[in-house]
């Protein structure tokens, strides 16, 4: 018998031997979690600049309908009938310039002036905040430094 308590202790110690302590266990899930932390932090300023390069990309669609709209009426729309003018259909153009109404990668809508600030008229992305001015993912995007950057008007 005494040979089977000997081989039941040496597999008892076998096993602790596997098996992990907790402060190794509370070691790996603090790296764990400062990589996660990392990646989170890469990621969303990733995701900030996809979002504002959608709404420069969506605002010159949206600069180019307007344009289509002043070349067959010979005026923009006013503030009033603003850019939902655009998305409706008309003899000239039967589906409208725009499919639907857009909205910005924040899911609020654009805000057209007429006239604008630097030119006949102005479309704003007011940026993650929703609120005018701001640095960082709250930047607003407008038309007019769309349409600088890319040397148009």
């Amino acid at each position: 018998m005494s040979f089977e308590v000997q081989r039941s202790s040496v597999d008892a110690r076998r096993l602790r031997r596997r098996a992990f302590s907790l402060v190794e266990l509370i070691v790996v899930m603090v790296i764990i979690g400062l990589l996660a932390s990392i990646v989170v932090f890469k990621t969303r300023s990733f995701l900030i600049v996809s979002k504002q390069n959608a709404a420069r990309g969506e605002i010159s669609r949206i600069v180019q309908a307007l344009e289509t709209f002043y070349s067959v009426h010979g005026r923009y729309p006013t503030n009033e009938e603003g850019l939902e003018i655009l998305a409706q259909p008309s003899d000239e153009f039967p589906d409208g310039l725009l499919n639907k109404v857009p909205i910005d990668p924040w899911k609020r809508p654009y805000v057209y002036n007429n006239p604008g600030r630097k030119s006949a008229f102005e479309v704003i992305c007011l940026g993650a905040d929703g609120r005018e001015g701001g640095t960082g993912a709250d930047q607003d995007i407008t038309s007019d430094d769309v349409e600088e950057s890319s040397g148009a008007r």
